[in-house]
C-alpha cells in the first residue's frame, strides 16, 4: 500500500515531466514500479498538484506540492493470443507437448499489467495456435500444467481442456511423470550419481532467489543426478548432468546443485560466473604488458534443458516418450568446451 504523503519538488527537477520525476524520486514506495504505473495513478485522481488534478506530461517548476493519495489499480491481466512460431512435438485432442526457447516467460507474473511486459509469452503463442485451452489455471495461465524458467529450454506439457488438466495435475502430483534435463555445471562431480534431497524455500533476504536452508513454507525437492560427460578445459572443469527431478519446486535443479557446490554454468542468481575466463592467462607474469588478454566464452542463459518427458497419457493411458535435443546455442557452447584443450 502507498500511505498517503506529500513531495515538495526540489529545484534540480524543474522542466522534468511529472510522471518520469515521481517514477525516479527517491525513496518513494511507488518508484519501484513502472512509469506506466505512475501514469495510472495520476488518471484515477490519486495524484494532486497545488491541489488540482494534474496531467501526466506536466512539467514542473521546483517547490510544488504534490500530494500521493493512493496506489495504482491496473486491469487485471490475461493472455492474448500472439502469432508466435512454436515446436510443437507432440499434439491429440487433448494435450499437446512445446520444445519451450530459453528466454520465453510461460506466463505473465501476476504483478505484470503493462501491455509491453506480458506479450511473448508461450501461453500468448499457444492461444494463437491451439485458440482454446483449458480453463483451469485462470485467464492469465489458460493450460498451463506445469512451468519451466525463462532462461531454461525443453519440454512443457499443456492442456487443452479442464478434464485433461485435471488429470495431468494429479499424475505430477502423484510423481507419475518422469522429467529429465541435462545441465551443464561447475567444476568435478565427485560421485558418477547421486540424490539431492533438500526442501526449497524462498530466500528471505534476496526474493528473486530460493533457497535449501530451512525457512517457512519450505517444500521438499529430489532431484536424481548421473554424470554424462566430464570435460577438463582451459576455462576450467565441468559435468554434463543427466538431472531426473521427482518434484517441481522453484528453480529446483538450480539452487540444488548450487548447494552441493556445482551451480549450473550461466546461473548467475546461484553464483555462477557471468563469463568463462581462459585458466591460462591467470598464471602469474614478470610484467603486466607479457600478459595477453584472456580468452572469454560468455553463455548468455543457464545451460538447463528439459531434454525428456515419459508419462502414460492422463486419459487413454497410451505410454509417451518424447525427447528433444540440445538447442543449438547449447550444443555450440559445448563443443566450444570440448574443443578447448586444458592447461598444460
Amino acid at each position: 500500500m502507498i500511505a498517503p504523503r506529500t513531495i515538495v519538488v526540489p529545484p534540480e527537477a524543474k522542466g522534468q515531466r511529472l510522471d518520469l520525476f515521481l517514477a525516479q524520486f527517491p525513496g518513494a514506495e511507488f518508484a519501484v514500479v513502472s512509469r506506466a504505473r505512475v501514469q495510472l495513478l495520476i488518471e484515477q485522481g490519486d495524484v494532486l498538484v497545488g491541489g488540482e488534478r494534474p496531467k501526466p506530461s506536466l512539467k514542473l517548476r521546483g517547490g510544488e506540492h504534490i500530494a500521493i493519495t493512493g496506489e495504482p489499480h491496473p486491469a487485471p491481466l490475461k493472455a492474448t493470443p500472439e502469432a508466435i512460431p512454436l515446436d510443437v512435438v507432440y499434439e491429440d485432442g487433448d494435450l499437446a507437448v512445446v520444445n519451450k526457447p530459453a528466454g520465453m516467460m510461460v506466463h505473465a507474473g501476476a504483478a505484470q499489467s503493462e501491455d509491453a511486459r506480458s506479450r511473448g509469452t508461450l501461453v500468448n503463442a499457444l492461444l494463437h495456435r491451439f485458440n482454446a485451452l483449458s480453463s483451469t489455471g485462470g485467464e492469465l495461465r489458460p493450460g498451463i500444467v506445469h512451468r519451466l524458467d525463462k532462461g531454461t529450454s525443453g519440454l512443457i506439457v499443456v492442456a487443452k481442456n479442464d478434464r485433461a488438466h485435471a488429470a495431468l495435475g494429479a499424475m505430477f502430483a502423484g510423481r507419475r511423470i518422469q522429467k529429465t534435463y541435462l545441465a551443464l555445471v561447475h567444476g568435478a562431480v565427485a560421485r558418477e550419481k547421486g540424490t539431492i534431497s533438500a526442501a526449497v524455500s524462498r530466500d528471505p533476504v534476496r526474493r528473486t532467489r530460493m533457497t535449501t536452508r530451512s525457512g517457512q513454507n519450505a517444500r521438499t525437492a529430489v532431484s536424481h543426478y548421473q554424470v554424462v560427460r566430464r570435460l577438463e578445459t582451459r576455462f576450467g572443469k565441468f559435468t554434463l548432468l543427466s538431472v531426473r527431478i521427482e518434484t517441481g519446486r522453484t528453480h529446483q535443479i538450480r539452487v540444488h546443485m548450487a548447494s552441493i557446490g556445482h551451480p549450473v554454468v550461466g546461473d548467475t542468481l546461484y553464483g555462477a560466473a557471468a563469463q568463462l575466463r581462459d585458466q591460462r592467462n591467470l598464471q602469474p607474469v614478470r610484467a603486466a604488458k607479457e600478459r595477453p588478454e584472456p580468452e572469454t566464452l560468455r553463455l548468455g542463459r543457464n545451460f538447463l534443458h528439459a531434454a525428456k518427458l515419459e508419462f502414460e497419457h492422463p486419459l487413454t493411458g497410451k505410454p509417451i516418450h518424447l525427447e528433444v535435443p540440445l538447442p543449438e546455442e547449447l550444443a555450440l557452447f559445448l563443443r566450444r568446451l570440448e574443443s578447448a584443450e586444458p592447461p598444460a
